[in-house]
Order: structure tokens, then C-alpha cells, then sequence
């Protein structure tokens, strides 16, 4: 059962492996994974919606309501709009993003998958990215999905997170290892 993975610790995953086997047993799990990743979308682009999502200050009725007129507008299923409904109507949508990660992890493992986490100076060529994909899953033996993003301060290289492990090839990294050897020389 999904309650008894090690990712169910805590509020978030507690209430994502609820909704993990509700999907389940409904056979929505990938249309529950559509609904929460569009949603985790929204909380990102949109600051109000962020601070719905995070404040105390704002009523069990303000939030239950919102969340609510929210997932109907953007089409999510009502099994995805009845579960938020009740997590706003237990004040736990502080949680939201933790139970979104959670219940994306518990899909993942589900289906024999894991996800890589790069972050790389520049955005990754479809090229590059099947690549890396490809060679983390001949590593791993498993099916690895990416999930990328970019930062600037890295200068080159990359940042990858499977897991509890990471791999940092980055330039900044580098230079900053030379940095503290030439500190050691003098």
C-alpha cells in the first residue's frame, strides 16, 4: 500500500498518499498528476494565489472557496477538486506543494520511475537532455524523468539530484574547489 512508503512521512505525505490511493483505486492517477502539476504551475506564476496557498490570515471559507473556483476554472477533475476542497477545509493547503512532490514521487515509484532534478547554466537541447536521460537510466536501471531548470550562476556544467544523490560537475563548483586549493598553497 502507498501509506507505507517512506515518502508518506509528515502532513504532505501523509495526505498524497491518500489521494495516491484514491486515484489509484479510480484509475486517475494520471489525470490527479495532470491537475496537480498545473496547479503547482499556477502557485508559481501567480503570487496571490501563493499567498492563498501559505497565509494563515486567510479563512477555512476563503480558502476552500478559492482553491475551489480555482481547480473548476482550470478544468481539474472532481476527484482532484473534492480532495483540495477537503485539504483547504482542514487548513492544510499550507502543504500543498509538499503534497504535490509527494504524490509525484509516489506515481514515479509506482511505475518503476525515478526523476532527476538537473540544473544547468543554460537551458538543455532536446539532444542533451535524452542524452543525460539515457545515460542516468543505463546507470540507474530505471526509466528516469527530468525535470530541468536553469541557473546562470553556474556558469557551466550541471547540478543533478537523483534521489538522496547529487552530482555536482558545475564550473562554479570547480572554480570554487581551485579557489580553496590555492589557499592552501600560500
Amino acid at each position: 500500500m502507498a501509506a507505507e512508503s517512506s515518502m508518506t512521512s509528515g502532513v504532505a505525505g501523509r495526505y498524497a498518499a491518500a489521494l495516491f490511493d484514491l486515484a489509484k483505486d479510480a484509475g486517475l492517477l494520471d489525470v490527479v498528476q495532470r491537475d496537480l502539476a498545473d496547479l503547482k504551475h499556477l502557485i508559481a506564476e501567480n503570487a496571490d494565489l501563493a499567498e492563498l496557498v501559505r497565509s494563515p490570515l486567510f479563512s477555512r471559507d476563503q480558502q476552500t472557496r478559492a482553491i475551489g473556483a480555482i481547480l473548476e476554472r482550470a478544468g481539474a477533475d472532481p476527484l482532484t477538486r473534492r480532495f483540495l476542497g477537503v485539504v483547504a477545509a482542514n487548513r492544510r493547503l499550507f502543504a500543498l506543494r509538499g503534497m504535490i512532490d509527494a504524490y509525484t514521487a509516489l506515481l514515479a515509484e509506482h511505475r518503476g520511475e525515478m526523476t532527476a532534478e538537473v540544473v544547468s547554466a543554460h537551458p538543455l537541447t532536446d539532444e542533451q537532455a535524452n542524452a543525460l536521460r539515457d545515460t542516468l537510466s543505463a546507470q540507474l536501471r530505471r526509466t528516469i524523468q527530468l525535470e530541468t531548470s536553469v541557473d546562470n550562476s553556474l556558469l557551466g556544467g550541471l547540478i543533478v539530484r537523483v534521489g538522496s544523490r547529487m552530482i555536482d560537475n558545475s564550473l562554479r563548483t570547480k572554480l570554487s574547489n581551485l579557489q580553496l586549493a590555492m589557499k592552501g598553497i600560500g
